[in-house]
């Protein structure tokens, strides 16, 4: 078996044996269902309120979606002005790591107080998710070899030649590794926002859905919409490492080892 299928099939075996320990636990046990449902239970309450969940699935994802452009171009953006204006970087860097730091589970409630509900929520997704994309954008900027910046110098480049041809296309692993985090956490803000919400993230998002299932006793709706929820975590996860190994190609060490 070649090492590629290996590190494919290893993951589905250890999912099956999971499914499989749960399966039998919920029989052997005889444990009810608004306790901890079978997975069968689970996946037939999926397939019963697939119109209601995927409803709620596309306001998390166009929550999601939002505040990930807004974390990427804005982290990006300003990782470029930290790189090319260090006084500005001294300035305001530790106040993107105080907004990094806070919970965003504390913040949450009092953005639900200043502004409303969507844009709240959409705020908790941009703010988990900004910090990854600039502290790792600003590492890569700042990480570039010297002596190609001394080369460059020396064929008289502009500040802007030299950005735009050394060290962003040095810093794009770093950038992209940011943009992996930040998807991730970027839906992990648009849930607990959503939580925070509460009653008044009614007709929201899957986050709603679970709660009001735990409200109403109906768990195995509640395993549903978080099957989704991690469907879609992960589904988020793989798009980004696609993207990053068609932008890294074969140049760059990690996509030229994850080929091996």
């Amino acid at each position: 078996m070649s090492p590629r299928i290996l590190r494919i099939a290893l993951p589905l075996l250890v999912l099956a044996a999971v499914v499989l320990v749960w399966d039998l636990t919920v029989r052997l046990f005889a444990i009810p269902p608004y306790v901890l449902p079978g997975p069968e239970l689970v996946l037939s309450t999926l397939f019963a309120d697939a119109a209601l969940l995927s409803q709620s699935l596309l306001v998390t994802l166009a929550i999601t979606l939002e505040g990930f452009l807004l974390a990427a171009f804005g982290g990006i953006a300003l990782a470029v002005v930290f790189n090319q204006w260090r006084l500005i970087e001294s300035a305001f860097y530790p106040y993107a790591v105080i907004l990094q730091v806070t919970p965003v589970v504390a913040i949450a409630p009092l953005l639900l107080i200043y502004l409303p509900q969507p844009l709240a929520v959409l705020a908790c997704a941009w703010i988990v998710a900004f910090f990854p994309v600039l502290a790792n954008t600003t590492l890569g900027l700042n990480s570039v070899d010297h002596n190609l910046i001394a080369l460059f110098d020396l064929y008289k480049a502009s500040r802007w030649q030299v950005l735009w041809n050394l060290k962003l296309p040095a810093a794009l692993p770093q950038m992209l590794a940011g943009l992996r985090i930040a998807g991730g956490l970027s839906l992990i803000g648009a849930v607990v926002a959503e939580i925070a919400a509460g009653s008044a993230g009614a007709g929201s998002g899957l986050a709603y859905r679970i709660v009001e299932s735990g409200y109403r006793l109906n768990i195995p709706r509640m395993f549903a919409a978080l099957l989704l929820l991690s469907l879609a975590g992960i589904a988020i996860f793989f798009v980004l490492s696609a993207l990053s190994n068609i932008l890294l190609g074969r140049w760059h060490e990690s996509a030229v080892t994850r080929e091996r």
